[in-house]
């Protein structure tokens, strides 16, 4: 069987569906950073195991929960509560464990918005490792995500995807989320220049996932980016197709971009000025 750890934070509306999609797993951890709603009620009425823990960033949440959960399996599902696994995915995820050859699996996850799954404007199939051998996998915390600590080949794809209702509690609540996210992703980038770390070896490296980062890496250098991360979006990747919702995620993202734009010159001013 596999193991469930849910990362929680004020999630009392989404935990519930989120739950009833692994109500097949006899191994579920709710793993809460001092959640101030009803988010531990319903975790506990529905019988997991409940434990809290200070966030600090994604990577070291994922890993005091496999080093301190107390998981019962060999095989342990990382979730965040707006996530939800189809009974396709789980099907697939039984039958890929009970005769794995690898460590550890990316997911593709489907983006909900406006009530609209996102195919192109969402980037499907865009995968993340989630599905992993708890004595095998751990993370590492990348910009404002995670990165596995395994190498490629010790990685293998499912077929069958997440849900993912990233919207769920609404704009105001992406906003917010995202003004976090621009932060890290600005800090990220100044980093990597003064480290100059460019990892050019992953255009030719075979890994999709490695040359999505290194295209990722080489995006904050481009002139523009907020104009030209909407036209790759609506455009090139065919948003246009997922009607007004994807147009409207596109100018979000765009937005997005803009933000880490503006922070990036404002952390130059602040580094050149000697403020913290």
């Amino acid at each position: 069987m596999i193991s469930i750890l849910i990362i929680t934070c004020n999630e009392q509306d989404n935990l519930p569906v989120c739950l009833d999609s692994v109500a097949w797993a006899d191994d579920v951890l709710v793993l809460d950073s001092f959640s101030t709603d009803r988010t531990l009620d319903t975790a506990r009425s529905r019988g997991v195991t409940v434990l809290q823990n200070s966030f600090v960033n994604f990577a070291e949440q994922r890993n005091f929960g496999l080093a301190r959960g107390g998981l019962k399996h060999d095989w342990v599902l990382h979730l965040d509560a707006d996530e939800r696994v189809t009974p396709e995915l789980k099907e697939e995820m039984l039958a890929t464990v009970a005769s794995a050859k690898k460590d550890a699996y990316a997911i593709a996850s489907k983006l909900i918005f406006q009530g609209r799954w996102l195919r192109h404007a969402g980037l499907y199939p865009s995968y993340q490792v989630r599905l992993g051998r708890r004595d095998k996998l751990g993370f590492a915390q990348f910009g404002h995500g995670q990165r596995e600590n395994l190498p490629p080949g010790r990685i293998g794809r499912l077929r069958e995807s997440l849900v993912h209702e990233n919207f769920s509690k609404g704009l105001e609540h992406w906003f917010e989320k995202h003004n976090r996210y621009s932060t890290a992703e600005a800090r990220h980038c100044l980093d990597g220049r003064a480290e100059g770390r460019v990892d050019w070896p992953a255009l030719v490296a075979g890994d999709a996932l490695r040359r999505r980062r290194l295209f990722k890496e080489l995006s904050f250098r481009l002139p523009f980016r907020p104009a030209l991360r909407f036209g790759y979006m609506y455009f090139a990747k065919l948003g246009i197709l997922d009607g007004l919702p994807g147009y409207h995620y596109c100018r979000l993202l765009a937005i997005y971009e803009y933000m880490v734009t503006l922070k990036i010159k404002e952390l130059q001013r602040r580094n050149r000025s000697g403020c913290d």
